[in-house]
């Protein structure tokens, strides 16, 4: 078990890092391409730069909206996302863990934070899931990584936060320690190949969604050729 558990910190640590981190490159690459390419192409080359900011802005800083549509929920998706984030950069052992793996390390989150984080997090992930299900238009929606996903990310912080703070056999600290990184790395692999990677694509979805409406100039025959209307009165 103490083998593979280094082997999963170390080697399998690295690999899994590094398919994320190509992966959400590739993913960010083929997004400008396609952005380019359709700015490129389309007839009305002016964009609304300053809503674009604007609505970018607010969906980092979801004030107004958290406020205005569906309160709770977004209120609880929020501190969620928030969890997801924090802890997993800058708790102290994650970061050793960063620095062995890529060189360098950052300031840490001090263990009473952290732990405080870790159980926000677990709980808004079960109510967020019990929502998911028990909600008709959020089950209407839903697909099935829909509701794995959240389970799938409390996998390691319940797994973790049970072994930093309660005492357990060594045994099964190693067993929930070996679930703990696993399950982590199983995300970071996945990550740029499922819904998640919109982690890196948000910042662009305002300017991607306003350019969207700026058509080539040939699009009405391209759809009337597509949908065999060419040449048929109007």
């Amino acid at each position: 078990m103490d083998a593979l558990l280094d082997f999963a910190r170390g080697p399998f640590f690295r690999f899994s890092f590094a398919i994320m981190a190509l992966g959400l490159l590739r993913v960010i690459v083929l997004d400008l391409l396609g952005a380019y390419d359709a700015y490129r192409k389309a007839g009305e080359k002016d964009l609304p730069w300053g809503l674009i900011i604007s609505r970018s802005l607010q969906w980092f800083i979801p004030i107004n909206r958290v406020f205005k549509y569906r309160p709770i929920f977004s209120s609880i998706s929020i501190l969620f996302h928030v969890g997801l984030l924090l802890v997993p950069v800058f708790l102290f052992a994650h970061v050793h863990l960063w620095k062995q793996a890529i060189g360098f390390g950052w300031f840490t989150l001090s263990k009473e934070w952290a732990d405080w984080l870790t159980i926000l997090t677990i709980a808004s992930g079960i109510a967020l899931f019990i929502g998911r299900v028990f909600t008709r238009s959020s089950s209407f929606l839903s697909r099935f990584q829909d509701y794995l996903w959240p389970l799938l990310l409390l996998v390691p912080f319940i797994s973790g936060y049970v072994c930093a703070n309660l005492t357990i056999s060594p045994k099964l600290y190693q067993l929930l320690m070996l679930t703990h990184v696993l399950s982590a790395e199983l995300i970071f692999i996945l990550m740029p190949f499922t819904k998640i990677a919109h982690c890196v694509l948000m910042p662009l979805s305002q300017f991607v969604s306003n350019l969207a409406w700026k058509f080539p100039a040939d699009t009405d025959d391209a759809i009337c050729t597509t949908l065999n209307k060419k040449g048929a009165p109007v």
